[in-house]
C-alpha cells in the first residue's frame, strides 16, 4: 500500500466489530506516528490508551452527563463562534448525508439524541484513544498534533484498522481527567475510535465529498 492509497482508503468510521485490538497493532501505530514532524522536535503528543473496564467506566460517566443535559466545556474551542460560507454549508451537507443514509428524519430527536451519544462510547470501538498536550504549550503545537493524528490514522488503515477522530471525546475533559487520574492542568485535544470496521454496517456505507483541487490552490510563477 502506498501513501495514496492509504489516505484515499482511510474514512471515519462509525460502526466497529466487536472484536479486540491487537496491542501490538496499537504499538505499532503509535510507534509510525512518532516520526511525525514537529517545531523543534517538541514531540507535545501524549497518548492514553482507553480500552475494556476502563473505557466502560469512562463512557458511562461521560455519556450520563451528555443525556442528562449537560453539554461539558472543553479544555479550548474547536468550532467558530459564528459560521461563515462555505464551512456552514460543508457543515450541514454532511450531517444530512448521515442521516439520509440512516433515514433519520427531522423531526425523529430522539434518534438523533441517540446517534449523538454513540459519540461518547467511541462508537462502540473496542479502542478509545484521548489526546492530551501540556497546557504550556502554543498553538504551533495544535499544528504538529495535526500532522501526528493523521499518521495515526494512515498507520491504522496499513494494520487493517479503522479509525473516527472525535472532537467531541474533548467535550468532557475534567471527568475523563478524573476517571483516568490524568493531570487537570493539561490539554485535552481530542479522541479517536480505533477497531476493525464493520463493513456491513450501514452507517459506514456513505463518504464526505472533498473539494476539487482547482478550488483552494493558487500558483504563483
Amino acid at each position: 500500500m502506498n501513501v495514496k492509497e492509504a489516505l484515499q482508503q482511510r474514512k471515519s468510521v462509525r460502526a466497529f466489530l466487536n472484536k479486540d485490538v491487537e496491542e501490538n497493532k496499537i504499538n505499532a501505530i503509535l510507534n509510525a506516528a512518532s516520526h511525525a514532524p514537529s517545531g523543534t522536535n517538541t514531540q507535545p503528543w501524549q497518548v492514553a490508551v482507553v480500552t475494556g473496564e476502563t473505557k466502560l467506566k469512562l463512557q458511562t460517566q461521560i455519556e450520563c452527563q451528555f443525556r442528562e443535559g449537560d453539554k461539558g466545556r472543553a479544555d479550548y474551542r474547536y468550532y467558530p463562534e459564528t459560521w461563515i460560507e462555505p464551512y456552514k454549508s460543508r457543515r450541514v451537507a454532511c450531517g444530512l448525508q448521515m442521516y439520509s443514509t440512516l433515514k433519520v428524519e427531522r423531526e425523529d430527536k430522539q434518534r438523533q439524541l441517540n446517534l449523538w451519544a454513540a459519540n461518547y462510547r467511541a462508537f462502540d470501538a473496542p479502542v478509545m484513544l484521548l489526546f492530551f498536550m501540556d497546557s504550556s504549550m502554543q498553538t504551533g503545537s495544535f499544528i504538529d498534533y495535526g500532522m501526528f493524528l493523521q499518521s495515526i490514522m494512515l498507520a491504522a488503515v496499513e494494520q487493517g484498522l479503522a479509525t473516527c477522530p472525535q472532537a467531541s471525546l474533548a467535550d468532557y475533559p475534567k471527568t475523563i481527567k478524573a476517571t483516568l487520574d490524568y493531570p487537570q492542568d493539561t490539554v485535552l485535544i481530542c479522541g479517536m475510535s480505533l477497531g476493525y470496521e464493520d463493513k456491513n454496517a450501514l452507517l459506514n456505507s456513505y463518504r464526505t465529498p472533498r473539494e476539487e483541487t482547482s478550488s483552494f490552490t493558487r500558483y504563483y510563477k
